[in-house]
């Protein structure tokens, strides 16, 4: 899906408008063109080769890649939430370029978005791509929207995760 640009920037004067702000004055008259590179940005991390490689010998146990930092928009108040990924997985015949987890977690999360459905999304792809014998995914998160409005209760974080396979299904895989 691309995005109409024109549409866009006057949707944002719209809003500048709306809220009592001149979009006109110094501060703001750029801020039509910064909206629209910055979701051109988000945009561009949906497509991306997912490298796998099926020639991995015997090796069936737990792969880790921890700390994947992600910025997401809450899509109840498009404030962001922002924290931590952690993916873990069990090959079975196929690996993953780890760059790719990285990638993936952006491919979910650069979109108005809820944090429980992120984790989903991010889980079921791996396991679609690379069809493991189990996939693990947590994220720990900031959410704007509970830190500076609402509850105004900074620095909680909401963890979430999704188990599939063995890690569902295994007493051992889960510690």
């Amino acid at each position: 899906m691309t995005i109409d640009r024109e549409k866009l920037k006057e949707s944002v004067r719209l809003f500048l408008e709306a809220i009592g702000e001149d979009p006109d004055r110094e501060g703001l008259k750029d801020t039509p063109d910064r909206i629209v590179r910055l979701w051109e940005e988000f945009k561009s991390h949906e497509q991306f080769n997912m490298t796998v490689f099926e020639d991995i010998g015997e090796y069936d146990e737990i792969v880790v890649v921890r700390d994947i930092q992600f910025y997401s928009l809450c899509e109840h108040h498009l404030l962001p939430f922002f924290g931590k990924a952690h993916i873990a997985y069990i090959p079975d015949k196929k690996v993953c370029g780890l760059s790719k987890l990285v990638r993936v977690v952006n491919k979910f999360s650069y979109r108005p978005q809820v944090q429980e459905r992120l984790t989903a999304e991010i889980a079921d792809f791996l396991e679609k791509k690379l069809q493991p014998k189990g996939v693990a995914v947590v994220l720990e998160a900031e959410h704007l929207c509970m830190s500076m409005r609402g509850v105004k209760n900074p620095s909680s974080y909401t963890v979430t995760s999704k188990l599939t396979g063995a890690f569902k299904e295994d007493e051992k895989a889960k510690k």
